[in-house]
């Protein structure tokens, strides 16, 4: 008898879920950004939300919730309800970089249904105006000079900013000291005034700063130069070979999610990265769009939690 009230509320459960997704989207659907206004990732999901909005028929709403490097927002993701209502925009410094360097209130595996990674992030190494070097080769030559003098600054312990440099510390021979922020925007910022020496920042960040000639482009960390930036040139071209940093952002619920609901949310996305206007929106702003299937999402996040092992070991970074 219990054998079968436990299959008639499983199937009950079943059928709820199936009516539910049938009638998805009913009301607006949060994106839960765990990182500033302004960032890489919250120029990049905002050009997205709208036209996903426009194939749902439903308001997509950006929410901010920085704080921990991520952390928080990751939580709060997490522990939302599985109803396709609460989405989370977790890039992979959050599902794989800050899980190598502290302990993190999540499994960046196992705590997620993951949705499709969104689009590529490029990178590239300003220096202020006021540091007398104007490429990589003479930012590394002054630094040797002035080990522990001069400053870098991030968007947190563990965030893209924070192991890049580190590892160009360890691949240059160099000692910046670390000044963490609670977000990549006002660490760039604080670049742009002069407050802080280096920093590796998103390109679409920097760029107007530096085309106005506020900030000094040294070396872009990819295989090839950016379009954004032809003149700048590469790590390798600037004497760091081997040295290439690139990072994605990506969409996940609450697991439980039901799948035709994460379907749904996918083809969505897919759509929206696969529109003329939206490609070029977000190769404008340094983007590479990608629009995955959602197995895609696991399978780097798994890759990427390898990899950064190495890289946080060889680097050796630490919880500050």
């Amino acid at each position: 008898m219990n054998k079968l009230i436990r299959i008639a509320a499983a199937l009950a459960l079943f059928v709820s879920a199936a009516a539910s997704a049938q009638d998805y989207p009913a009301k607006p659907i949060l994106f839960l950004m765990p990182l500033q206004a302004g960032s890489a990732v919250d120029v990049m999901v905002r050009i997205v939300a709208e036209k996903m909005s426009a194939g749902l028929g439903r308001q997509i709403v950006v929410e901010n919730q920085p704080g921990a490097a991520g952390m928080i927002g990751a939580e709060r993701v997490k522990r939302a309800a599985p109803d396709g209502y609460t989405i989370g925009v977790l890039n992979d410094s959050i599902l794989t970089m800050i899980p190598n360097v502290r302990p993190v209130p999540y499994d960046p595996v196992n705590d997620y249904v993951p949705i499709g990674v969104v689009a590529g992030i490029t990178w590239v190494l300003v220096a202020n105006n006021d540091l007398p070097v104007k490429s990589v080769g003479e930012l590394v030559a002054y630094a040797k000079t002035r080990p522990g003098r001069l400053d870098y600054s991030s968007g947190g312990v563990g965030s893209p900013q924070h192991v890049a440099m580190e590892a160009f510390k360890a691949a240059t021979g160099t000692y910046f000291v670390h000044i963490p922020y609670r977000g990549a925007t006002q660490a760039a910022l604080d670049v742009i005034s002069n407050q802080v020496q280096v920093h590796f920042s998103a390109v679409s960040i920097v760029r107007p700063y530096i085309s106005a000639g506020r900030v000094r482009a040294l070396g872009v960390p990819s295989a090839k130069r950016s379009p954004l930036l032809p003149n700048v040139p590469t790590m390798a071209e600037a004497g760091v070979p081997g040295f290439e940093w690139q990072t994605w952002a990506s969409l996940v619920a609450p697991v439980g999610t039901p799948k035709p609901i994460v379907e749904r949310l996918n083809a969505e996305l897919v759509k929206a990265i696969n529109s003329p206007d939206v490609r070029e929106k977000l190769v404008a702003n340094g983007f590479e769009p990608i629009g995955s299937r959602p197995e895609t999402v696991t399978q780097w996040t798994r890759d990427g939690l390898k990899r950064m092992k190495g890289v946080v070991a060889r680097a050796g970074i630490k919880a500050e």
